[in-house]
Formats: C-alpha cells, structure tokens, sequence
C-alpha cells in the first residue's frame, strides 16, 4: 500500500464552496462505486461529508496507473489530488479532475453487507458488520445529531449556571433502591453498575455549589422487548437548589427549546438524509396534571389489570398510565408535555409529596406524543420525611446513612430532572 506522506485533507466534501473552483485540493475518504468508460473512469468518493464524483482519466495518470485503479475494490481507501471542477449536472455541483491517486488501503470483496444501502440486511446482520453499516449516511447523520445535542445540551446549562460533575458508576448498593442491577465482582467484594447518579447528584446539592449537571452512562439490568427500553444508555441529569419542581421544568423547557434550534441550524442536511421535518418547539409547553388525564381515559373506557384480582377494570387515580393510554392522550397532545401532579406512590421515595395531601407528589414527566423523555420534580430535603418515605418503600434507611448524612446538616429544598438522550434524539 502506498503511504499517505506529507499529504493532508484540505477539505471534506461539504466544505467545498464556489471560491474553491479551480483549486488544487486534497480529498481522503473511501471508494463508494467506480463506473469505467474505455479511458475515463469516475470514482465516487464518500467521506464523512458526503460524496463527489472523482474523474479519473487514463491520460493523466498513466496506463499501467489507471489499469489498476479502475478495479479497486468498493470501501478502498484513498487519497485524491485534484482541482475542483463546476459541474451542474452533478448533485454536488462540482467534480475533482483528478491528477493523483493514492491507495492508503484495499478493501476485501465481496463486502459482508451493503454501504451504499442498495441491498438491505437485518439488525443481526448490520450489529455483526457494525463498522460498515456506520458508513452509511442515514447512520451517520444519527451519530452528528447526537453530537450536537450533548454538547449543546452542555453548553447550555453551563451558560445557566451549572457545574458539571462526574458520579461513581461502580456502586456498592442501589442508588435508588431498586433491584434492576448489574453485579460485578469488585476484587473480593460485590459492586454494582450505577443505575442513576440520583443520590450522589442530591448529596451535591448539601456542598453550596448549588446547580450541578452530569451527562454519563447509566445502566438498567431490565429484561425487556421493545425499542423503549436500553439496558445502558446515556442519562443528561441536573440538580439544583433552592428550587421546586417549576424551576425545574423551566430549565428543562428552555434546554429543549434551544437544542432543537441548534439542531435545525448545525444538522439540517443531517436531518434531510433522515427524511426527518424539524421545527422549534414554541414555549411554554402544555401542563396537564395526571388526575386530568385518568379522567379522560376513564372517559375512553380504558381498562387496566387489576394488581390483586387480575380482573380487567377501568383505570382510576393511582394507576400508572400504559402504553395504550399513552397513545390515547397523544392524540390530543402531539408535541411537548408536561405531566404534573403524579400520585406520589408512582414515584421514587426522594420525591416531595403536596403539603397538606401526600398522596400527590411534586413530580412531572415530559413526554412528546406517548413517549417519556425525562422525569423529575422538587425532592425532599428533610431527613425526617425522607427516613419515613424510605421506610414505606421497603427500604432500610441504615443502607443509606451516607445518602441520608448529607441531610442532617443543612440541606437547601432542590428539584432536578433526568432526560435519556437516545429517547431525546
């Protein structure tokens, strides 16, 4: 193979504009198809910012040259020197007239699965050939969009004044009680794979830093069968004091609005190639409370399992709202949402029940259509209440001393949230 010596990308095939017509550039990427026609051949160059057409012709470069250049494999790896060329009868606009070739590297034939997408393959298929189905454009856009959302989303809540931190992810007991974890032998101990950075984000709160934010792996030992549910997934999680749940949802209402603007402007030929329409939400979002909505699905006649008898019945306040119901409600609110008001008994031990009515708590979810993006509320900050609601979830508060310590000394009220980026994106 040849070296790629002192030659260096000059620019990536989306870079290219009117002002470089007529230059000498260098482009890299990978050979996507070759069409030969007696001494002239076009090679489709494919990088990370999309693909132009690359002549190539026998005169230029040479016989013996060209001869072995028009049969590389499809997924070669090359260099191209060549002047950029307007060419409107190309998508692109423009082609390279290509003065040098260099082969940094050959690809095996036949390819194990399709690039170009012309020959489809199953989700066992493309996760075994995983490298190669990242080619694809439509999975790369789904990877820039993801990269412009976190580091938008963490940009933005620095500008509001949050400190970022990093919690432990291997953990010696649930952080929020539950029993969905991951076990791993800790040299002679046992430890876990953090499901929530929630405790450790609640201790922070009891320092004075007040605002803080982590964007990090979390991981969920749930059996599941749906395109819902990731057993490790990437949590956007913030905490702030001095705050309930309003502030909360506030902070969460402006992030969302100004990711999706981000988005729009960084990713809109991302989006193209995902077919995807994408407009800014217009603030504030709807709240509804969760007693309005039961009332409407009783009104839809929708039945649940009762937990006790297994009898089919009519939803009622108290039950959790299912996918079906879901569905339901979206046909009414089809973009963002929040839920407010949840009965406290739906929700973790830390979140604050109503004053005077403890059965409904100072949670909210946002959701868009019937799916959940994130979920949080004001949390309790008096250790009293907080042991009770530990105990009335079967939980052992001795299991939590050094959770419950960082009570005990001047815990300002706080609310946070948690958003799953893959259900975000």
């Amino acid at each position: 193979m040849e070296s790629l010596g002192d030659w260096r990308r000059d620019k990536y095939v989306n870079e290219v504009t009117e002002d470089d017509y007529d230059k000498e550039l260098v482009f890299m990427g990978w050979v996507q198809d070759i069409m030969v026609l007696g001494k002239i051949s076009f090679i489709i160059l494919r990088d990370r910012g999309g693909t132009v057409q690359v002549v190539m012709s026998r005169n230029e470069i040479g016989a013996n040259r060209y001869n072995f250049l028009k049969k590389l494999p499809r997924e070669s790896v090359i260099a191209v020197k060549g002047v950029v060329v307007p060419n409107p009868q190309v998508q692109q606009g423009f082609e390279i007239q290509c003065k040098e070739i260099r082969v940094l590297n050959l690809a095996k034939s036949p390819l194990p699965i399709s690039v170009d997408g012309q020959v489809r393959a199953n989700m066992d298929t493309r996760l075994d050939w995983r490298f190669l189905d990242l080619r694809k454009p439509e999975v790369q856009a789904i990877f820039k969009i993801r990269s412009t959302v976190l580091s938008a989303m963490r940009d933005i809540l620095l500008e509001e004044g949050f400190i970022e931190i990093h919690t432990p992810k291997i953990v010696a007991t649930a952080t929020e009680g539950g029993t969905a974890l991951f076990k791993m032998k800790y040299f002679d101990r046992v430890a876990y794979l953090n499901q929530s950075p929630q405790l450790f984000k609640q201790s922070m709160m009891a320092t004075g830093l007040d605002r803080v934010f982590e964007i990090g792996p979390a991981f969920r030992a749930e059996e599941h069968d749906t395109l819902r549910h990731l057993n490790e997934y990437t949590s956007i999680d913030i905490e702030m004091a001095f705050s309930d749940e309003n502030d909360a949802m506030e902070v969460l209402e402006r992030l969302v609005v100004r990711v999706y603007g981000k988005v729009l402007a960084e990713n809109y030929s991302d989006l193209q190639t995902l077919n995807v329409e994408h407009t800014v939400p217009e603030p504030p979002f709807k709240r509804v409370k969760y007693s309005e909505l039961i009332e409407r699905l009783q009104n839809e006649g929708l039945e649940v399992e009762d937990e006790r008898s297994g009898q089919k019945r009519l939803i009622e306040w108290g039950d959790d709202i299912p996918l079906e119901g879901m569905k339901l409600i979206a046909e009414r609110y089809k973009s963002l949402y929040f839920i407010t008001h949840w009965p406290t008994s739906l929700k973790p031990f830390y979140i604050m029940p109503l004053e005077g009515d403890e059965e409904v708590s100072h949670a909210f979810d946002l959701n868009y259509a019937e799916k959940e993006l994130a979920s949080g509320g004001q949390r309790i900050h008096l250790p009293d209440l907080l042991r009770r609601r530990l105990e009335e979830n079967g939980l052992t508060p001795e299991n939590f001393t050094f959770y419950l310590n960082a009570f005990e000394y001047g815990m300002p009220p706080h609310a946070g949230w948690g958003l799953g980026a893959e259900r975000f994106l």
